[in-house]
C-alpha cells in the first residue's frame, strides 16, 4: 500500500483509541509553556526547532542538512536556519562531507552533546514523576509496544517510500 494512500474501511475501535491518544500525546508534548519549562530545568534555552534537531543528531552520524530536513519533515530551508542558530550557539559545527568535499554535513558539538543530555535526562524524570504509579512490568511493556509500534510505523512509511510515482496499490484499479 502506498504510504500516502489508505485503506477505505473504518479503522477499529482499539486502533481509533490509539490514534486518539497519540495525538493528545503529540499535543501535550508540543505546548510551549511545557517546552519552557522543560528547558529551563535542563538550563538549555532553545526553540522547539533547535531542540528537535539536537536529538535527531544525537541519533544518527552526521548528516546534511538536507537529510536533516528529511527525517525532520520540514523545509531545508528551516533546517538551515535553525543550524546557522546552533551554530552560533556553539550547539553543532559543519564538517566536510567525506564523499562530496562540496558538502558539509552537520555534526553536535560537545556543548551539543551535553545539552541533549541534559535534555534527556530532565524528560526522563519527568516522564518518571508523570508514571510513578506504573509497576515496571507496565513500563517495560508499554516501552516494548511503542518500539514495536514505531517500527512499524518506520516499514510502512518505507514500503510506501519504495513505491515508484504513479504506481498503483495493489489490488487498486
Amino acid at each position: 500500500m502506498h504510504a500516502s494512500s489508505v485503506p477505505d474501511i473504518p479503522a477499529s475501535p482499539e486502533v481509533a483509541e490509539i490514534e486518539r491518544a497519540l495525538m493528545r500525546i503529540t499535543y501535550l508534548g508540543s505546548r510551549a509553556r511545557q517546552h519552557e519549562r522543560l528547558m529551563a530545568m535542563a538550563g538549555v534555552p532553545l526553540d522547539r526547532a533547535a531542540v528537535a534537531l539536537l536529538r535527531q543528531a544525537a541519533d544518527a552520524e552526521p548528516m546534511r542538512p538536507g537529510e536533516l530536513a528529511a527525517r525532520l519533515g520540514v523545509e531545508a530551508s528551516h533546517v538551515t536556519r535553525t543550524v546557522q542558530q546552533l551554530q552560533k550557539s556553539g550547539h553543532v559545527t559543519r564538517v566536510p562531507d567525506p564523499d562530496d568535499r562540496r558538502a558539509h554535513r552537520v555534526e553536535l558539538t560537545e556543548t551539543g552533546r551535553e545539552a541533549i543530555t541534559r535534555i534527556r535526562e530532565v524528560g526522563a524524570r519527568a516522564m518518571q514523576v508523570a508514571l510513578s504509579d506504573w509497576s515496571p512490568a507496565e513500563l517495560r511493556q508499554l516501552a516494548t509496544l511503542f518500539h514495536r509500534m514505531v517500527d512499524d510505523f518506520l516499514a510502512h512509511a518505507a514500503e510506501g517510500e519504495a513505491e515508484p510515482r504513479g504506481a498503483t496499490p495493489a489490488g487498486a484499479a
